[in-house]
Order: C-alpha cells, then structure tokens, then sequence
C-alpha cells in the first residue's frame, strides 16, 4: 500500500492533556515567520465516547483506577477479537467483520468520562421540536436498508467522498490521524481518513457568501495569543445524506434537508508541550438544538516510525455498484413475483 513516512516527535498519551482552553502549558515554539508552531504529525484516538454514559452520573474525570481498568478491558477486548475463529456469513447477513484488523480506534480514555465537556452532564442539548420532526420526516424518506434508486441515495462516506475531517475533528473507529502544516497566512490539515484536506486561510475578512456551500464548510482562522481559532459556515446538507455536513457522524443528525445557513463550528488549536496540542470545539445551530455544546480532547504526536497511509477509497469502487446491483436485483425479483 502506497504510504506517506512522516517523521513524528515521540509522544505517550498524557493523561493530565485536559488543561482549560487558553494555559500556557510552556512557550510555544515559533514558526520562521513569527506565528505559533503547530505542525506535526499527530492522532486523536480515543476511546473515550462522544457524550457521558448515563452510568456515570455527574462524574467529570476518570480516577487513575478507572483509567487503568478502562484501558486494560480494550486491550483484552482487542486480544480476544484477535485470536476468535473465522465465522461463516450468512448470505444476505451482515457481513461485518470477527476482529479487529481493519480498525484502530485506541486503547485509552482522555480522562474524562466524554468528549463533551458542556453542557455539564457531558452531553449533546435537547434538540428543538422542529429538528425531531425534521430528522423523523427524513428518516421515513431515506430509510437505512433502502431503496438506492441510485449513488445519491447513500452517504457521502459510503461513496468515498468525505468522511471525518470535521469540523469538528471527530476521533472514528480508525484512520486517526493527521499532519497540520503552516505557511505564512495559511493553515493545512492533511486528514488520512478518506485523504481529506483542509485549508483555512488567516486574518481573511469574512466568509464566501453563503449560496457557496461546501462539504467542509468555509473556514476561516486568526491567532488569539497561542491559540489558532478557527471559524467554519456554510456548511453544506444534502437531503440524500441525512443531511450529512462532510460525512460528519455528529452533524449528519441534525440538517435533515434544510439548507440553511444555521450552522457555525468554532474550533481552538493550542500546543500544550511538544507532543500536544489541545483540540477544543463548539457546535452553534440554534434551529437544532437549544443551546450551543462544546468538546475537547488532545491530538498527541505519533510515536517515531508511525506514517499515514493513503486511504485508497474512491467513488465507484466496488462497493458503489454492488450495493447498486442489488437494489435492481430486488427490483427484478419483486416484479418477476408479482402474480
């Protein structure tokens, strides 16, 4: 498989990384030309979920033990799944997968007990009655087993088009990782899931008008101190993608046909040591849900000798038209059945 080698600083998974936004953990490294030095190679695996189990009550923060315990129950996990036998599937089954040699989503938590750090419970707001109609409506329209009249049917990530480079910059069940670059006036986020790229000038007033959607939405950054802030609008739904915002497991739930521009994505790049750099963002849709929420969690440094390989995905693989031949296989045999 063609391969990207990168040389990565050596970095281990800190679990004090949840500094508040805006600590200086040290001084931040310069670029050449005076801007904070983000770049580097880095992952965001975790398994620390999205929003806090309801187990966990009002629990912000993992003990050391409960660390420990988490971390080690993946590994075994992992261990088991590896050394299971092959199963048979059953023709028209799930054709899933008994291991885990396709995936690499971590073996440790961040620390706290979910990504979301408010609303305080650690978990998405309410959404307004509006947006349940809207995503119940879409739901009976698009149904998850079909029917695919065609390509447009299926999701973006299902066509190899965009999957999770974000905003915002989600970690998935593998494909975690990323290289920032800088140039003068510009940011660069190379992301391995599905080759994503995004660009996000500095200090350019304003956004493109909003008719000019796109599927990563049109980014804009500026520095406030050591920080790198990032400001994305109009992002693009598409009513055949459950209104999927760049494939975006989180904001696929909530445009559901309406192409508005109702949505803003603020995101915070602060490097918190040489290994580091502490990820925050915010979710603005004041159509959706009844208040803004916030995440946050650490990108740490590839260890030495990790590279991103390429995610040779592509629309029109063989997926696209086997999915395709047998949506027309069930056609022609709903018809040949009728009496």
């Amino acid at each position: 498989m063609t391969h990207l080698f990168l040389r990565a600083t050596v970095g281990a998974f800190a679990l004090a990384l949840l500094a508040p936004s805006g600590t200086d953990a040290q001084t931040t490294p310069k670029t050449p030309w005076g801007d904070p030095d983000l770049q580097g190679a880095y992952t965001n695996k975790t398994i620390t979920p999205l929003e806090r189990p309801e187990s966990a009550g009002d629990q912000v923060f993992l003990t050391s033990e409960e660390i420990a315990s988490q971390e080690q129950a993946r590994l075994n996990r992992n261990e088991e799944l590896l050394l299971a036998p092959a199963q048979r599937t059953v023709a028209g089954g799930d054709v899933g997968g008994y291991n885990n040699v396709w995936l690499d989503g971590g073996t440790r938590p961040t620390g706290r007990t979910s990504l979301i750090s408010d609303p305080a419970n650690g978990r998405m707001p309410p959404r307004h009655s509006a947006a349940v109609t809207r995503k119940a409506a879409h739901d009976a329209s698009f149904p998850v087993d079909g029917p695919f009249d065609s390509w447009e049917d299926l999701e973006l990530n299902d066509r190899c088009l965009v999957w999770s480079a974000g905003p915002p910059m989600l970690p998935s069940a593998y494909n975690n990782n990323f290289i920032i670059m800088q140039t003068p006036g510009l940011v660069a986020i190379y992301v391995e899931m599905i080759h994503d790229f995004r660009m996000i000038p500095l200090d350019r007033p304003g956004h493109v008008p909003t008719s000019i959607r796109q599927w990563h939405g049109d980014s804009r950054g500026h520095w406030e101190g050591d920080t790198l802030v990032v400001t994305t609008r109009n992002l693009r739904k598409t009513t055949a993608n459950a209104g999927a915002v760049g494939g975006d497991p989180v904001l696929l739930r909530i445009a559901n046909g309406s192409d508005e521009d109702t949505i803003t994505v603020t995101e915070r790049f602060a490097r918190l040591d040489d290994t580091t750099v502490h990820y925050e963002f915010v979710i603005s849709d004041p159509t959706h849900w009844t208040s803004d929420w916030t995440g946050e969690f650490p990108f740490v440094a590839l260890p030495t000798g990790e590279q991103l390989y390429e995610y040779a995905c592509h629309e029109g693989n063989y997926s696209m038209p086997n999915i395709l031949g047998g949506e027309r296989q069930r056609e022609l045999e709903a018809r040949t059945n009728q009496p």
